[in-house]
């Protein structure tokens, strides 16, 4: 019901000619897309990690009218120094990709590396270490495939019917914001616990969807790539202790220094909602010498975004909403201001 009333409210936008009167009204002068996977095939009905995922077609035509809009493809540096000029400058758009996921490899870099669009890719460092735990995609891949799973909670186990998709959707949901909601340490157990009882090996998971160091090196090596920290167990930082939370973002830019001889000045924080991350970790990733850190908390970049760099807006390019005529709301970061102002 969520995203079917989300995709009302974009056909009425696209109908109703916003995006364009946003776009030459609004004082946002760009805007920064989050994105994570990019794979060719429709996902199944029972998907609902496919919010992270788009198709290598609409990637390729998202940068296409982008730039027939007049809306420039920069880095993270250059958005910054827009944002600091004194004159409105040319609207601009950053690719940013979280998590690193090998698609990219095999289907978001020749599309990137095609229009010579520059972007920045997030890692976490275990993952790939290859011993990360993608949590997320590990629960929908073990509820997709069994008719029933069991909970347990406070010693207590309970059996979820998962026979029809609709069932599945519920239950994922559930086990979803149920681990949300846990200390970091409890929901590593209680994965641990779930991932053992249905055979599921999360290490191969990671090997499997995740890029190696080897691979990533020719991201390193691109000059369109910034390749930015994302802690290294990809943990809530919120969640942590002060001291944690720091061990976790500081090591996983000294290990990116290690790996490819540069250390790395932009940082993604991990979920990057207001359960993740805030004022605590704004604070700490500054004191830290980033230069910008982005959240997932949609809006536009405005002037005012220069005086709280770790703290940035993004705009989820959503795996739910490829339709071509979304793309210009995607642009009109003054749109997206406002629904994170009404859904905040």
């Amino acid at each position: 019901m969520k995203y079917a009333a989300i995709r009302a409210a974009f056909e009425l936008i696209w109908l109703s000619r916003l995006p364009s009167l946003s776009r030459a009204l609004s004082k946002s002068r760009g805007v920064i897309f989050t994105l994570h996977r990019v794979l060719p095939e429709s996902p199944p009905s029972f998907s609902p990690n496919a919010i992270l995922q788009i198709e290598p077609d609409f990637l390729d035509y998202t940068i296409e009218r982008l730039r027939d809009l007049g809306i420039d493809i920069v880095t993270l540096d250059e958005a910054m120094e827009r944002l600091a000029a004194p004159q409105k400058p040319r609207p601009f758009v950053v690719l940013t990709f979280d998590d690193a996921y090998r698609d990219n490899l095999q289907y978001a870099l020749p599309i990137l590396s095609g229009h010579e669009a520059p972007f920045t890719l997030y890692v976490p460092t275990a993952f790939a270490d290859g011993v990360g735990e993608i949590w997320w995609q590990a629960i929908e891949d073990i509820i997709a495939r069994q008719e029933a799973v069991a909970f347990t909670e406070n010693g207590d186990v309970e059996y979820v019917d998962t026979s029809t998709t609709a069932k599945k959707k519920d239950a994922f949901s559930r086990l979803y914001w149920h681990m949300r909601k846990m200390p970091e340490a409890a929901r590593r157990a209680l994965l641990a616990e779930f991932c053992r009882n249905y055979g599921y090996d999360l290490e191969k998971q990671c090997r499997d969807l995740i890029m190696t160091w080897q691979e990533l090196r020719l991201f390193a090596g691109d000059p369109l790539c910034t390749i930015g920290a994302h802690t290294v167990h990809h943990y809530e930082l919120a969640k942590l202790s002060a001291d944690d939370a720091r061990q976790e973002i500081s090591q996983s830019v000294d290990v990116i220094e290690a790996q490819f001889g540069l250390r790395p000045q932009h940082f993604s924080y991990p979920l990057g909602g207001p359960l993740s991350c805030g004022s605590r970790e704004f604070d700490m990733v500054r004191d830290l010498g980033f230069k910008t850190a982005v959240t997932t908390r949609p809006g536009g970049l405005y002037p005012h975004h220069v005086q709280t760099p770790t703290a940035l807006p993004r705009v989820s390019l959503n795996g739910y909403f490829q339709s071509r005529r979304y793309v210009d709301i995607f642009a009109s970061g003054g749109l997206f201001t406002a629904i994170g102002k009404l859904t905040g």
